[in-house]
């Protein structure tokens, strides 16, 4: 048998991302992709075989990967399927498809994700739905009017979907403030984690780092949600988002991601599948990943990072100075910072991470220098291609041999971590 071959990831293409109900709500989840897929097919690569994902439900579309490369003209022979892990959908989309690339005819892969939080859909409760379909099974009036008198008015619900763990009932937010209770966390360390996201994103964009990852999509050319005027004292003055009757709710909307409408892609290859894509196309290898499940219901329910990156580092050999490039998804700064005290507490390693070499200090100056989620924005689906191309694109400008860890956390408990190398 074949060896398996090097597996690479190459940038990709991501529409701007803007908050929900703001620039991009006329746009759906199918319309937001279209003209990022068209985008990476114009580069002139065809690729073996496609993977995208949406976390928010449709009833209107089974399998959206399909759907998008029809509606992008892509050639019809080319397989796609969708895929969804919370956050971190685009980012097991590419762990997937560097599973499935053997360099014997399945060399290169498009993977990417989408979220329309404008256009999330209202559905009918079971019982609705049980009675419309009894209704339209009848056929004469006599039985449509019978099954009328067996509507109940408790019957007439709609499901709203919510941002919301279905196991606990709880929102992602009210999970995190109880993370931060646990961690000690300071509201002032949030606002700062924030407060540097937007500085971040806004000098990336001033320096044009964002130019060629980023497509225009009608008016909108550039992200909508970093803002230059941030300062730690409008920070300061936000009232708590999830925790606002105990007085100690640290979470605002300044240092929580927003709910985000935006597309993104991109390249996972072999060597062979790379040669089909414009040279100049920043590419890094991808070395190991690691994806996490912890319980949830004794752990703090994003936290499953705390767990894997250790774990990943300490299989290769690592210690957290050893990686020139930290890529965190920022969900809420909360969640960054339990993740870091969590790796810097020896406790913490070795008996629940069972990680027993001493990885050091955590290097907080080398995270997210491009800008986080927390400024750029998080569509579900779409986040792990983002954070993916940013951090190649940063990655491959830097000596050979340089590490990048990218680290997603994920609703229920999960997370994607993956480890990059420049080439």
């Amino acid at each position: 048998m074949a060896s398996k071959p090097d597996i690479w990831l190459a940038a990709g293409l991501r529409t701007p991302f803007a908050k929900a109900d703001g620039p991009l709500k006329a746009h759906d989840a199918i319309a937001l992709s279209v003209p990022v897929v068209q985008a990476m097919l114009a580069q002139g690569a065809r690729p073996d075989f496609a993977v995208w994902g949406t976390v928010i439900p449709n009833l209107t579309w089974s399998n959206i990967a399909r759907e998008v490369l029809l509606d992008a003209g892509a050639d019809p022979t080319i397989p796609a399927f969708s895929t969804i892990m919370a956050c971190s959908t685009s980012m097991v989309g590419v762990i997937e498809a560097a599973g499935m690339i053997d360099g014997r005819g399945r060399d290169l892969a498009l993977v990417g994700g989408v979220e329309s939080m404008s256009k999330v859909q209202v559905g009918a409760s079971i019982a609705f739905s049980d009675w419309l379909k009894g209704f339209q099974a009848a056929r004469t009036p006599g039985q449509k009017l019978a099954h009328l008198t067996r509507l109940k008015p408790s019957d007439l619900k709609l499901w709203i979907p919510k941002v919301a763990n279905r196991t606990t009932g709880l929102s992602m937010g009210e999970h995190t403030e109880i993370t931060a209770k646990a961690w000690k966390l300071s509201r002032a360390d949030q606002d700062q984690i924030a407060f540097e996201s937007h500085q971040h994103a806004v000098a990336a964009w001033e320096a044009g780092f964002f130019d060629d990852l980023v497509i225009p999509v009608g008016d909108l050319k550039r992200d909508a949600i970093p803002r230059k005027d941030s300062t730690l004292e409008k920070l300061a003055k936000l009232s708590p988002a999830f925790d606002k009757t105990s007085g100690q709710g640290t979470l605002t909307a300044g240092n929580s991601s927003p709910l985000t409408d935006g597309a993104a892609a991109i390249w996972v290859a072999s060597e062979t599948g790379l040669a089909r894509l414009p040279a100049a196309t920043p590419r890094v290898k991808i070395v190991d990943y690691e994806v996490t499940s912890i319980d949830l219901r004794h752990e703090g329910l994003l936290m499953a990072p705390a767990y894997g990156v250790p774990r990943l580092l300490a299989r290769n050999g690592l210690n957290y100075a050893d990686v020139g490039l930290w890529e965190i998804h920022e969900a809420f700064a909360a969640q960054v910072l339990s993740h870091i005290a969590a790796w810097e507490d020896e406790a913490f390693r070795r008996t629940k991470a069972g990680v027993e070499a001493d990885l050091g200090r955590f290097p907080r100056e080398r995270m997210n220098p491009t800008g986080g989620s927390l400024a750029l924005g998080h569509p579900f689906g779409a986040t792990g291609a983002r954070i993916l191309s940013q951090a190649v694109k940063e990655l491959a400008s830097r000596p050979k041999g340089e590490k990048a860890i990218v680290s997603i956390c994920a609703d229920g408990g999960q997370g994607t971590m993956m480890l990059l190398e420049s080439a």
